[in-house]
């Protein structure tokens, strides 16, 4: 079969470019089509074929403006000399003109911005100065902008999603049946066989450390400094979450949740909320700022941590999955694609409104719970990319025929 790949745009690391990679691993030979890509921010399809139109004139800082002109680009996108195409796209890929070509689009979730999230990116657009100038322009252009996008999503073939949730609002939103394959999540690198430790031989090893300099210190003077957040961190992670910062992800509420326990929490990554979450944590000893870092740099901190905090609402997540596998239990908003893979009691903790107060509610009760960490290592298996490249192929060439 001749293949073409597509996806919304290439010019950061995340979840999507993840599947991204794991379809270009299934089809090395097929090309990709895209609207905007940055090989300098993202390196791992440069040793393949990467299209990309008019629209890599502009400055991918601007990415968030042009939406409609990505609406544009691809459906114009005329890709019919192709047997097979698959799209990987959570915005505007899967409008691309496939004439008798058989087209499997791999969609996260409907366009957020027009659809699920539509109310939070009027109430924050996330331009600064610029809110009430894109907030008003926005207003104008959704109906017809939802038109569209609606008509796009009417061109495949199938539709592949990544959890119940997604399936749920595809059909809500476009009208449209959809499959579910989880989307793969780097499970066996995650796991703690690539560890000659345990987490729980860690933190048991840690406190034994802190029991041990705790008892060094005779004065009263000496206890007080032994007892403070910064000395009880280098014995004991705490939280962590790992994320994009940008106002939906609501990292605002770990971090207020965790000030008000006066728990440690460690926030790693990047993002255009990075000075507000700093600003929000003050100089507070209890959160600490990671800069983004690679598998093995968070591997070793979910090794540490006491559990991960993932208060989002999101249609899967790759994170807290990535979490699970290293046996590391998850506190969670309970929706979304975490009701997929978060069993309240046994491998984490759901709380049921983002709220602080809801959040400090869980984290209090997930500390009085014993997670047996195997069992939670085998609730991260189903999403391994093996099973995803296995499932995903198998439904291409069954639905191809």
């Amino acid at each position: 079969m001749k293949v073409a790949i597509v996806c919304d745009w290439l010019v950061s690391v995340g979840g999507a470019e993840r599947v991204l990679r794991s379809v270009c691993d299934l089809y090395p030979d097929a090309p990709i089509y895209t609207s905007q890509y940055n090989q300098k921010k993202i390196d791992w399809f440069k040793d393949h074929e990467v299209h990309v139109g008019w629209l890599q004139i502009f400055p991918t800082c601007l990415r968030r403006f042009i939406g409609p002109l990505r609406q544009s680009y691809f459906s114009h996108l005329d890709l019919s000399d192709y047997d097979v195409i698959i799209s990987v796209t959570g915005a505007e890929a899967k409008a691309v003109k496939k004439g008798k070509a058989k087209h499997f689009c791999y969609c996260h979730v409907p366009t957020q911005y027009y659809w699920g999230l539509k109310e939070d990116y009027l109430e924050n657009p996330g331009f600064g100065i610029l809110n009430p100038i894109v907030r008003l322009a926005f207003k104008i252009l959704l109906p017809p902008l939802k038109k569209a996008d609606y008509a796009s999503a009417q061109r495949p073939d199938e539709f592949i999603t990544i959890s119940s949730y997604a399936q749920e609002q595809i059909k809500n939103a476009y009208g449209r049946e959809s499959t579910i394959i989880f989307p793969p999540v780097a499970v066996e690198k995650f796991s703690t066989e690539d560890f000659s430790t345990s987490r729980e031989t860690i933190n048991k090893q840690k406190s034994q450390e802190y029991k041990t300099e705790h008892k060094k210190h005779k004065t009263k003077k000496s206890q007080e400094i032994m007892s403070s957040a910064s000395v009880r961190e280098a014995y004991r992670c705490g939280f962590i979450t790992t994320s994009r910062q940008v106002t939906w992800k609501r990292l605002d509420l770990a971090v207020k949740a965790c000030l008000e326990l006066k728990v440690p929490l460690t926030i790693i990554g990047e993002g255009p909320e990075h000075n507000n979450l700093v600003k929000l944590a003050g100089n507070s000893e209890y959160i600490k700022f990671v800069p983004l870092a690679d598998q093995k740099t968070i591997k070793q901190y979910l090794e540490q941590s006491e559990g991960f905090i993932f208060p989002s609402l999101e249609p899967f997540g790759i994170a807290p999955v990535e979490a699970l596998a290293c046996g590391c239990p998850v506190i969670a908003y309970g929706n979304g694609g975490a009701l997929d893979y978060i069993h309240d009691g046994k491998n984490g903790v759901l709380f049921d409104k983002q709220s602080v107060a809801s959040l400090c509610k869980a984290i209090k009760h997930f500390q009085t719970l014993k997670f047996n960490e195997a069992k939670i290592r085998e609730t991260a298996r189903p999403f391994s990319e093996e099973r995803f490249k296995d499932k995903l192929k198998s439904f291409i060439l069954k639905k191809a025929k």
